[in-house]
């Protein structure tokens, strides 16, 4: 591959992961659609603008799905191939065979009882908690926010605790995806444990998602089988993974979240409306391909060419609201995308990271930031904003739950307001996304 081509916006290396707000109002500078580099030498476009996003996401005659035509322009080891080659699978094709493998995913987990997931978080963030709760510190994404998702879907989907770790290795890499090679081998450590899934699933079916998605009418193949399993873990373990930690560092960072004067205590799901809007899990993706050569927004895109949409810039750019604002009611953004291609798991996605927040926040009622929210460390790739950790403190509990009161424990004034603040009462989920 060739190296930097002139005129377009690298989205990759130390400078956009530092610093990603000043490189879109940079892209902003082009008009709703910006000339990027995705790879080195790998060239696409990147929406940054609300409406243009709009168009884009609902126009299936104009866009497809389908990078098969472009994905053969590139080398085998090209480091974005892992995220964004085609599979068979929802995210990937078009028309029916789109709601063919979409109605197997929306189906399925219309199955899981929401009080059942919720009793499966607490479980998990019980589990995750009792191993550094008398430590007094911990990294709360290495040892809490990602692990959650993956014990969690690991029991959903009937597979015994000790594939975890395989999976946080390889789905790490996977998303990373700075070092081709390592890239390439999480891509392939996570297919492999889709196929033992599969067989495992295969020979004793059970109450849970991978049998629910095996025994659908749409009688999936075993490779389409691999696939959709594969999208449900991958789609559901980033993203919730890096609600969970941006809305904490959030919490712990805003004295707002502690006492207003207006309305009392901001709550969990403030601060995950707060994340979907300013810091999407999932910053840059919706990768579409113009079926044709296009003039879209004053921009001339060749067709088969890759157009992404930054939800990331287009949530961010001119909202009327001063920055540092925390939303507290909702509103539009483009965190699930848009169109056909929606997230369709939204709902069980906001119960998840809700309740393993509001279930942190209630045993260690006196969290606080170990540095300040400025110097946390972000981990590279665009199509991500995820910490790599988010090192935290509170007063040591010991394993039968007993120990020095925060109240009584010489921590800060900021813990202390914490106290009353993050009281479980103070995080009843207000339960609009379980309608």
């Amino acid at each position: 591959m060739t190296s930097y081509t002139p005129g377009r916006v690298a989205l990759y290396g130390t400078d956009f992961t530092a610093d990603p707000n000043t490189v879109y109002a940079r892209l902003r500078q082009y008009g709703p659609v910006a000339p990027v580099e995705i790879a080195p030498g790998v060239a696409a476009h990147l929406v940054t603008d609300y409406r243009a996003a709009l168009d884009l996401l609902k126009d299936t005659e104009t866009w497809s799905k389908d990078p098969r035509v472009w994905q053969e322009t590139l080398p085998p080891d090209c480091p974005i191939l892992p995220m964004m080659k085609w599979r068979p699978n929802a995210m990937f094709n078009d028309g029916e065979t789109h709601r063919r493998y979409r109605s197997v995913i929306t189906d399925s987990f219309s199955r899981i009882e929401p009080h059942h997931l919720r009793r499966q978080v607490a479980k998990a963030a019980d589990q995750l908690i009792s191993e550094f709760a008398a430590a007094g510190e911990a990294d709360l994404v290495g040892q809490y926010a990602r692990p959650l998702p993956l014990i969690l879907f690991n029991a959903l989907l009937g597979m015994p605790d000790h594939y975890g770790p395989r999976l946080v290795e390889a789905l790490t890499s996977l998303f990373e995806s700075a070092d081709t090679e390592e890239a390439h081998k999480g891509d392939t450590d996570f297919e492999r444990y889709m196929i033992e899934l599969i067989t495992l699933k295969t020979q004793q079916r059970g109450n849970d998602l991978s049998s629910w998605i095996m025994d659908h009418p749409a009688a999936l193949t075993p490779e389409e089988l691999v696939h959709q399993i594969g999208i449900a873990m991958a789609g559901g373990n980033e993203p919730t993974t890096n609600l969970i930690s941006n809305a904490l560092s959030r919490m712990l960072s805003n004295p707002d979240y502690y006492s207003t004067l207006t309305n009392g205590a901001l709550t969990a799901h403030d601060a995950i409306n707060d994340v979907l809007h300013n810091e999407p899990p999932m910053a840059n993706f919706s990768a579409h391909f113009p079926r044709r050569s296009v003039r879209f927004h004053g921009t001339w895109i060749h067709a088969h060419q890759p157009v992404l949409v930054s939800y990331h810039a287009a949530n961010t750019a001119h909202d009327g609201l001063p920055t540092g604002s925390v939303r507290s009611g909702g509103g539009a953004h483009l965190a699930w995308a848009a169109g056909p291609h929606a997230c369709p798991v939204k709902q069980p996605a906001m119960l998840i990271a809700t309740a393993a927040i509001e279930r942190l926040t209630s045993r260690l009622c006196d969290l606080e930031l170990a540095v300040p929210r400025s110097e946390l460390t972000w981990r590279p790739g665009f199509f991500h904003r995820a910490l790599a950790e988010l090192p935290a403190r509170f007063t040591p509990l010991s394993s039968d739950g007993a120990g020095a009161t925060p109240l009584t424990s010489p921590s800060s004034s900021t813990s202390r307001k914490m106290t009353s603040a993050l009281q479980p009462a103070a995080f009843e989920s207000r339960g609009d996304w379980e309608k």
